[in-house]
């Protein structure tokens, strides 16, 4: 077990506002965002070795290797890709059915982890703000979206994030990840995302003290971290994580590259 980090998240500041972050250029001049910022200081200590499940601390890592050997071809990673990351899903969480509904692949860029990945004209690279990809709201959406009239008749449902290494052991920006155990209603703030086709809403996180933080080093292309965005059934229902800059990371260390998988969750 390697020894705990210090090092300081991005979390959002206390705001009247309804935060919103424009994912492109905003039109007649607009700021980007209407909201501050501020980076905290963290302890993230290593995950490895630890009992963590998707019940309790919102996450846990599994060994699944792919048989896909090249992320590069979109329609290749939704016709074998999706398939093994349902499968796991079900495998990890015991529910019924999983429906893959999106996929990201990630470039880590040079210089600090952005806001939420994007840096205009880039692939996007990694997230380095504190947040959950789903609020209540967003992922009833997602249930009526997949599943229709049928969406009446669900009792229990969940969004979880699989994410993978897809070229080399992750040395530097790895994932942190929040015990979901340690968060507050009152540190989710519903946040809008405006892309040009689209507005989501996510959840941003309000600093707290409290807070427990990990991550898995080196995670390798064989291993996928697996965690809770939403579930309509369980107190452990939201898992806070973003990127960070491992200080210890070699100064060659290859940029990570990663694929992250989005899925939702029907129980019987």
């Amino acid at each position: 077990m390697t020894p705990a980090i210090a090092t300081t998240l991005e979390y959002l500041c206390p705001t009247t506002q309804r935060p919103h972050t424009w994912m492109y250029a905003p039109p007649d001049g607009q700021p980007a965002e209407n909201a501050d910022y501020v980076r905290k200081s963290v302890t993230i200590h290593d995950a490895r070795g630890t009992a963590t499940s998707l019940e309790r601390e919102g996450y846990t890592l599994r060994h699944a290797p792919s048989t896909l050997g090249d992320f590069g071809d979109k329609e290749d990673i939704v016709r074998h890709y999706y398939p093994e990351m349902a499968q796991l899903a079900l495998s990890v969480s015991g529910a019924s059915e999983a429906f893959v509904f999106d996929h990201l692949v990630r470039q880590r860029q040079p210089g600090m982890p952005q806001a939420f990945g994007r840096i205009a004209g880039q692939r996007p690279g990694a997230a380095g703000r504190v947040h959950c990809d789903f609020t209540a709201t967003s992922a009833q959406r997602r249930l009526l979206l997949e599943l229709g009239p049928r969406a009446e008749q669900v009792r229990r449902y969940a969004i979880l994030n699989l994410w993978r290494s897809i070229r080399h052991p992750v040395l530097d920006a790895p994932l942190a990840m929040c015990d979901a155990r340690t968060v507050a209603a009152r540190d989710l703030i519903a946040s809008d995302i405006i892309y040009p086709e689209r507005t989501g809403e996510i959840y941003q996180l309000l600093h707290n003290p409290e807070h427990a933080w990990s991550y898995f080093p080196a995670m390798t292309r064989d291993e996928v971290l697996i965690f809770k965005q939403f579930d309509s059934a369980t107190p452990a229902c939201h898992t806070p994580h973003a990127a960070f800059e491992h200080p210890s990371a070699p100064p060659d260390a290859p940029p990570r590259v990663s694929i992250e998988i989005r899925c939702l969750l029907i129980y019987a």
